[in-house]
């Protein structure tokens, strides 16, 4: 796993845009050329499905005219819920970079088994410039408040 920090910058700055929504960047990276970047939209669009993830992931099979989005990167600001999880193991990306770990809903923190009961050879690799991440996202939650 070659990881660069330049795509979780991007992610972050996407996140930055995410207006009403919670603040999550994705990015999708193929050949070192970002393909796709998404923040979420579920209170924009009503959508309970428009995370991040899903979102980049559905514009990245768009431009590459491919649901297998093999020997792609995906850059996240906040480790992926289950749904977002198994989109991501399904639409076969080869490697997971996150940020914040999200230990009550997070994916990979609550159902590590879905990577082995799926038998996919996903990597994943947390933590990524956590701290700038749960900047983004406390600010948003104070905000609410």
């Amino acid at each position: 796993m070659i990881m660069n920090n330049e795509f979780m910058l991007k992610a972050l700055q996407i996140a930055e845009k995410s207006g009403d929504d919670i603040p999550v960047g994705a990015v999708i990276v193929k050949n070192n050329k970002i393909i796709s970047q998404f923040h979420n939209e579920k209170e924009k669009r009503s959508d309970a499905t428009a995370h991040a993830e899903i979102l980049a992931i559905r514009e990245a099979s768009a431009v590459l005219n491919n649901w297998r989005l093999e020997n792609c990167d995906m850059y996240v600001t906040l480790e992926p819920c289950p749904m977002c999880l198994w989109a991501i193991i399904q639409s076969r990306i080869k490697n997971l970079y996150f940020g914040a770990y999200d230990t009550l809903t997070g994916g990979i923190s609550t159902l590590p088994q879905m990577i082995s009961i799926s038998g996919s050879k996903l990597n994943i690799k947390g933590g990524i410039m956590e701290q700038e991440c749960n900047i983004i996202l406390r600010r948003y939650f104070e905000n609410l408040r």
